[in-house]
């Protein structure tokens, strides 16, 4: 952990597995005390504050004797009672210019792929694409660097179907919106979320971070024209590498004025 952030060490591991518990990372079970104590070098004291506190938002359950076990989005009300809000973050986002900045990106960046396989759809995913838990989904994890070193840490989920034309050669070369246009899917629109996470131990060594670096979250529902989800993402990016940028401006009356946004762009360097 980092001594760095102003946040005690039980809560960074909390909002790590807090974050891997949204992913459905933990579907075959949580790791032991012993084994968090292991991944974050800290005290079983500090674990446990951590799942004490997992525990207490409804997002766990610890039994003696049967360790600690997930619970699925759908139960946690029932265990947490009301305020726990499981659904999909986010709201809408327009994805004009968002395929011509892909592919300015990936210009000027390379790829390294770290896995692509087809696995079957945790709850959280099935969720977001609105197919049946279980069914099949291409899973790609990328990193993707600039000349300074590794930029994102990239998840993706896209139906079956939808990814049968392309694999791990083809998704080393092109943005995976590119190879879906071209497999003949026409992109509508978006949901998307920006917001804050703490580097685990996987994403930090892919990254050349410390454990418990603050990133930028980003999560990205895609849609097509027809309204139907074509790629759930979620991207991990250093701060010091990446930035997003929108321009806004005032429209209504003058006693009503709201700001809006006309363009978003990613930026990095």
């Amino acid at each position: 952990m980092t001594p760095v952030l102003p946040l005690p060490k039980y809560h960074q591991i909390y909002l790590v597995l807090r974050e891997q518990l949204e992913e459905g990372r933990f579907a075959d079970g949580m790791p032991g005390e012993l084994a968090l104590m292991q991944q974050f070098s800290v005290a079983r004291v500090t674990v446990r504050r951590a799942l004490e506190r997992l525990a207490s938002e409804g997002l766990i359950a610890r039994e003696a004797g049967r360790g600690t076990r997930p619970i699925a989005p759908k139960d946690r009300a029932a265990v947490a009672g009301p305020g726990i809000d499981a659904s999909l973050p986010g709201g809408p986002d327009r994805l004009t210019g968002l395929l011509e900045n892909l592919v300015s990106v990936s210009r000027h960046t390379s790829v390294r792929v770290l896995e692509v396989d087809v696995v079957s759809a945790s709850e959280p995913v099935a969720r977001a694409l609105q197919i049946v838990t279980g069914d099949g989904v291409q899973k790609a994890v990328r990193v993707r660097f600039t000349a300074e070193g590794p930029l994102s840490h990239i998840t993706t989920w896209v139906p079956q179907a939808l990814a049968a034309g392309f694999g791990e050669r083809e998704l080393a070369d092109k943005p995976i919106l590119v190879l879906l246009e071209e497999s003949g899917v026409h992109v509508g629109r978006a949901h998307q979320t920006i917001s804050a996470r703490l580097a685990d131990a996987q994403v930090a060594e892919q990254l050349g971070v410390s454990v418990g670096s603050a990133l930028l979250a980003v999560r990205r529902l895609v849609f097509d024209t027809r309204d139907r989800p074509v790629q759930y993402l979620h991207g991990l990016y250093r701060p010091d590498r990446y930035e997003y940028q929108m321009q806004l401006s005032r429209v209504g009356d003058i006693d009503a004025k709201v700001w809006v946004s006309r363009e978003a762009s990613a930026q990095f360097h």
